[in-house]
């Protein structure tokens, strides 16, 4: 993607919201153990700070998951990265549907590293939120749907990725049945307890791999 889109004071920023600031964010990450410079560069091009609450702005590249109301949050920086990260390797990721777009900001990540992204989120005033913070740095590449996520879109299927936001205790069949040949799901699987899953279908069947720990709200069904 040409990133020259994001010459606009939102995504400057000044102070503790500033390009320096997302460097800072990307070594950080470097550290922690992201390597695709893919991944990399995507995370440090989209200003985290504009999908935050304006309140918590001056937090937006601590390593940590914010609140956005409505019982959700912003996924910290390392488990956006690590969780794209692990989908991207050895590939390209294709048209992509994300499951709980909350705010945006994944998906605007996303949208650097693919041309097609479509997000589902069942919270009709947070979507409305992700839509003015994707037209602020005019995003285009992405399509946002109001639905259950649980479902899917099966009107855009297959996909070769499929990102969730939102951790379940089960796969859910219905994304599974939309993945395309050779594409991959992750997602964060679990109750109280929750890692980092991939799924990917082969020729030969589902192959499952587990990775990192992790916190993601629940994935519910139904739309608000």
């Amino acid at each position: 993607m040409d990133t020259a889109a994001f010459n606009s004071s939102a995504q400057a920023g000044i102070g503790m919201t500033s390009q320096r600031t997302r460097t800072r964010m990307v070594e950080r990450l470097r550290e922690q153990g992201v390597r695709d410079p893919r991944v990399l560069h995507a995370m440090g091009v989209i200003p985290r700070h504009v999908f935050v609450e304006p309140a918590l702005a001056n937090r937006a590249y601590e390593d940590t998951a914010l609140p956005l109301g409505f019982a959700q949050t912003i996924s910290q920086p390392y488990v956006v990265a690590r969780m794209i990260e692990i989908l991207i390797q050895g590939r390209e990721l294709g048209k992509t549907l994300e499951v709980g777009a909350g705010c945006g900001y994944q998906a605007a990540v996303l949208s650097i590293l693919t041309k097609q992204v479509f997000a589902i989120e069942r919270i009709a005033p947070l979507l409305a939120r992700a839509r003015d913070n994707l037209r602020q740095l005019k995003l285009t590449r992405i399509r946002l749907k109001h639905a259950d996520g649980n479902l899917g879109l099966s009107e855009a299927a297959p996909f070769d990725t499929i990102i969730l936001a939102a951790a379940s205790k089960t796969v859910p069949q219905t994304l599974l049945a939309q993945l395309s040949p050779g594409g991959r799901l992750v997602m964060p699987l679990g109750g109280a307890e929750q890692v980092i899953c991939l799924i990917e279908r082969t020729e030969s069947g589902w192959i499952e791999t587990r990775f990192d720990a992790v916190r993601f709200v629940p994935l519910l069904a139904g739309v608000e």
